[in-house]
């Protein structure tokens, strides 16, 4: 279907790909995952037309058409909406144009080409298009009233679900996306995981949520030391199998008999799992062919996110009564009450992310409410991770060593080996140490706060989206930790893995107050009387 033969991508010194050759078959669904800069967004260019590899080629079986996922979102602003998505089969949209454009200069000489057209346009299942469009972007929350309406007219995340329908318009043979969940909601993705499941063709994904991994995705194409190997598997058979391989290759004692046995037993048990998973669907006959043969450990590195509590809180945590926030004249949210119990696990969410974020800038003491009040308990200290992290960054001149012991709580942390050591931990060794404030990434900077969080030893945890800018190690040591801390949290996210994994509460903050369950995240969003509830406090 889809092959690379000899590619190799070089960016002066640094070699990103050295002679890579591998091929996508037709029906599965590749989830191309790799660390930060190992070259998954540049090879999906490359697989995509968009760039050129330093050498070697692609190539893409004779008459299969291929569709990506388009990143530039204003690259379409002046054609109407439904139009837009039409464009995602870009000969069936140039036979309509070519069509439209003899039409309004209809002539007898030009008749024939017109009947030529529309036997091809026929065929193509032309005359459905706009029914079948329409359709993709009703399944996907555009209404119709906006069908015709430029693209310019839409807001960011409607804009997202256009392209996203552009994509998969017309049921391509190669459907390639590069993280199609940012800026969707959770109703959203779950269609998209459904429709992607079901998808007949081949699929190359990269994607940092794990939830969209699992539920799609039948082999993992791991990145590292410039070589691409597939995987059979979700991403959690990939995670788990290649820890329990690492674990094993650490055992130098241990038979290989008793070895390959430990493998085959977890394999008949996570394969056990996933036919009685919710999303079985066609995709996932991938688990008969889970193999012991495809169990590698990965080279990846974890950072060691472990938070700890200097002192544990007493029963009175945090209380909530009656706050309320505008903005723009639009209450954000309205008489919230809530009381967070002591162990509480809760994750905050709304329809709008505003919210979330206002909601934890007041209770931080960063922002005022417009009424109501919130006290926390007197045993109760605090860490908080905010949304936009950009202010606790803005002396350049300070290298990381140096802007973690701001945070030190004692001598012995501000001893410069404490703080190498501990951010070390972090996977900043040796000379990454010394980087300043005003190179680091995103996924740095976010790395470096959590390290800031735990340096306060606090007893209550607030995170508004910590996966933002994290690659998939850190997201996966971040969960853990988080699922093993022994405090209270309240954390925000776009990641379903990680609400699912972490939430024993679920609090909804909404324009016309809270809906609040203790519930798992998956049951809250499946509850019907949940869902009827939500309709009425966003209508």
């Amino acid at each position: 279907m889809l092959s690379v033969s000899s590619l190799s991508v070089q960016f002066g010194k640094r070699v990103l790909f050295d002679d890579v050759n591998t091929k996508f078959v037709h029906g599965n669904c590749y989830g191309v995952i790799g660390a930060n800069g190992a070259g998954k967004s540049t090879f999906l260019k490359i697989i995509s037309g968009l760039q050129e590899p330093t050498s070697g080629h692609v190539h893409l079986e004779p008459g299969k058409r291929l569709s990506v996922l388009s990143q530039d979102h204003f690259a379409f602003d002046e054609i109407p909406v439904l139009e837009t998505v039409i464009m995602g089969n870009k000969e069936l949209s140039a036979i309509k144009n070519e069509m439209d454009a003899l039409y309004a200069d209809y002539t007898d000489e030009n008749a024939d080409k017109i009947g030529e057209l529309q036997v091809k346009f026929e065929e193509m299942n032309g005359w459905n298009a706009d029914s079948n469009a329409a359709a993709m972007l009703s399944n996907l929350g555009i209404k119709e009233d906006l069908h015709y309406s430029l693209m310019k007219d839409l807001d960011g995340k409607q804009k997202v679900r256009v392209l996203l329908a552009q994509a998969l318009f017309g049921s391509p043979d190669v459907l390639i996306m590069d993280e199609p969940t940012n800026d969707l909601d959770f109703e959203t993705i779950n269609w998209l995981e459904n429709f992607l499941a079901n998808f007949e063709s081949t699929v190359i994904v990269v994607s940092h949520d794990r939830h969209f991994l699992d539920a799609v995705c039948t082999h993992i194409s791991d990145i590292d030391f410039g070589k691409i190997n597939h995987y059979s598997g979700n991403y959690t058979f990939w995670y788990e199998s290649s820890q329990l391989a690492a674990k094993q290759r650490a055992q130098a004692n241990k038979k290989a008999e008793d070895k390959k046995k430990e493998l085959e037993e977890f394999i008949r048990r996570f394969s056990a799992n996933m036919a009685k998973s919710k999303q079985a669907t066609s995709r996932k006959k991938m688990i008969d062919k889970l193999n012991v043969e495809g169990i590698k450990p990965s080279s990846r590195r974890y950072p060691a996110i472990i938070f700890k509590s200097e002192r544990e809180a007493g029963d009175q945590i945090l209380n909530v009564e009656g706050l309320s926030k505008k903005f723009e004249g639009e209450y954000l949210f309205n008489d919230v009450h809530i009381n967070l119990n002591k162990g509480d696990k809760v994750v905050v969410i709304s329809k709008n992310s505003r919210a979330v974020t206002a909601f934890y800038q007041i209770i931080n003491g960063n922002s005022t409410a417009d009424s109501g009040k919130y006290n926390w308990g007197v045993t109760t200290t605090q860490s908080y991770l905010p949304l936009e992290n950009a202010g606790y960054f803005k002396n350049a001149e300070l290298d990381l060593v140096d802007w973690l012991r701001q945070y030190a709580q004692t001598e012995e942390e501000r001893e410069e080996v404490f703080l190498r050591g501990f951010l070390g931990k972090m996977i900043f060794s040796g000379e990454e140490a010394l980087k300043k404030c005003n190179v680091l990434s995103g996924g740095e900077k976010v790395r470096c706060m959590l390290s800031r969080m735990m340096m306060t030893r606090a007893n209550i945890l607030q995170l508004d989206e910590p996966t933002n800018h994290l690659d998939l190690e850190s997201i996966q040591a971040l969960n853990n930790s988080l699922i093993n801390f022994k405090g209270t949290i309240l954390f925000s996210t776009h990641d379903h893995e990680f609400a699912q994994t972490v939430a024993n509460r679920v609090i909804e903050i909404t324009p016309k107050g809270v809906i609040d369950r203790y519930s798992t995240f998956d049951d809250y969003l499946s509850d019907p009387k949940i869902k009827e509830l939500r309709d009425k406090m966003y209508s």
